[in-house]
């Protein structure tokens, strides 16, 4: 009986933006279905963010990530499977030119990744779209909004 892992298993960790990032109305970051949805799923979403969301501070990773993925590295992690907050990049969903600071933000933490050996895999959505996609579009449900990928 094998008592490692083949070689190329991936060994690491995932997370998802809305989970963890926390600061969720900086570096330009624009609303998204997630900070308006306190309890998630389970019940309606409310007209605007409000304050027992606990997702709007989450882990703070948004500040903390150096360490956190320090922490990974001591964990042996060398893969780290992320989601992109959309809203930190595109804050309405479909603007022209994407936010410099939220692509400012993600370089450094695939920055620090590589500083520790670990691959990013990317994901673009974790349950996170933009809140005026979802509004003005009604998100994925709508074909025409496919023009803005």
């Amino acid at each position: 009986m094998a008592t490692h892992f083949p070689d190329g298993f991936l060994w690491g960790g995932a997370t998802a933006a809305n989970q963890l990032e926390g600061a969720y109305l900086e570096g330009g970051k624009g609303l998204s279905i997630q900070d308006v949805m306190p309890q998630g799923i389970m019940t309606p979403p409310t007209a605007e963010p409000t304050p027992d969301n606990l997702k709007h501070v989450g882990i703070d990773f948004y500040h903390r990530y150096a360490d956190d993925i320090a922490l990974f590295a001591e964990m042996g992690f060398k893969v780290f499977r992320i989601s992109i907050g959309w809203s930190r990049i595109f804050p309405n969903g479909d603007e022209e030119t994407p936010n410099e600071e939220g692509l400012a933000f993600y370089d450094r933490v695939f920055d620090e990744c590589a500083k520790h050996g670990i691959e990013p895999l990317v994901t673009i959505s974790h349950y996170e779209t933009p809140l005026g996609l979802a509004r003005g579009y009604n998100g994925w449900a709508n074909r025409g909004a496919d023009r803005l990928l």
